[in-house]
């Protein structure tokens, strides 16, 4: 197994999803990568005020500032890559910003005005960031950002996530210990990485997390058999799948019929009793409610069928 590095630096970085874009790296399956992003926007320096606006990676952002892509060597479509994330460490600084954009959400709440910011001083050791008006809250870092570009010719937007490759998934359970499952969409899967937070909640309600730089470090591999064909995750606490789709309804029934898949292969069960079960343990999560598609995942604790 080899550690390879790989900094936020020009050359490095990227805003955008595109299967022809040079790798940065390329790695063998079972390598390491330490990934340091910045924060989705790029800031290259700290806020010192709420929504100060301070240099960034790309003058004209088109959307998160990622690492990447990483070439995995022999991942070919039809495969599955497993990340696998061992841990991830917030950087010492964050932002929030509620109202940022008109649309039907933010008018529902009756943020029609200028944005809300809050400012975060983040202790990563103490596992707690505090904001500029006093709050205090514990932290669970993770990325927003895990994903492979659609295969497909040209620039993709980083905003909406995929069901297809993944991207901006934002899902809170994917902290350290987790292992992310993705459909690899196109030769050597061409990873993105990014978007760190250092908390959030189900559904990313206002946008935006507590959005900060974070050193991540994953190791990754190729499955060439998954129990479930799309998008999955275990993590320290039960299993995952997710459903992406404008419509919530679609999105959710993506999600659940991937966990009654799922349940079906671990217990030996036919699959009107996977679903009765799926009823009695499994529960339906909003991931996030902001990205121009809904996203839904359906968790199953460990233990829940013993």
């Amino acid at each position: 197994m080899t550690v390879h590095e790989l900094h936020p630096e020009p050359g490095f970085t990227t805003d955008v999803f595109d299967r022809d874009a040079p790798p940065v790296l390329a790695v063998d399956p079972g390598d390491t990568v330490v990934v340091r992003s910045l924060d989705a926007s790029g800031y290259l320096e700290r806020q010192h005020s709420p929504g100060e606006q301070r240099p960034t990676m790309f003058d004209e952002r088109r959307g998160h500032c990622l690492a990447g892509p990483i070439e995995v060597r022999g991942a070919q479509a039809g495969n599955v890559l497993a990340v696998h994330i061992v841990s991830a460490t917030p950087g010492d600084w964050g932002w929030t910003a509620a109202g940022a954009k008109d649309n039907a959400l933010n008018r529902a709440l009756g943020l029609t005005g200028a944005p809300s910011w809050l400012l975060w001083e983040i202790d990563a050791a103490a596992g707690t960031a505090t904001s500029d008006r006093g709050h205090t809250l514990r932290i669970a870092p993770f990325l927003g950002v895990i994903g492979m570009p659609p295969n497909e010719p040209g620039q993709h937007s980083t905003i909406p996530p995929r069901a297809a490759g993944g991207g901006n998934i934002d899902c809170r359970d994917l902290t350290a210990g987790a292992t992310l499952f993705l459909p690899v969409t196109v030769p050597g899967a061409r990873l993105h990485l990014g978007d760190g937070h250092a908390a959030q909640g189900d559904g990313e309600v206002c946008g935006t997390a507590i959005e900060c730089p974070m050193t991540t470090v994953v190791t990754l591999d190729i499955v060439t058999e998954a129990p479930v064909s799309g998008l999955h995750a275990t993590t320290p606490s039960g299993r995952i799948t997710f459903g992406f789709d404008a419509d919530l309804n679609a999105a959710m029934a993506q999600a659940l019929t991937a966990m009654v898949t799922w349940m079906q292969h671990l217990y030996d069960l036919d699959r009107g009793t996977a679903t009765a079960l799926a009823s009695l343990v499994v529960d339906l999560r909003i991931t996030q409610v902001v990205n121009e598609t809904w996203g839904v995942h359906a968790v199953l604790a460990h233990g829940a069928i013993p």
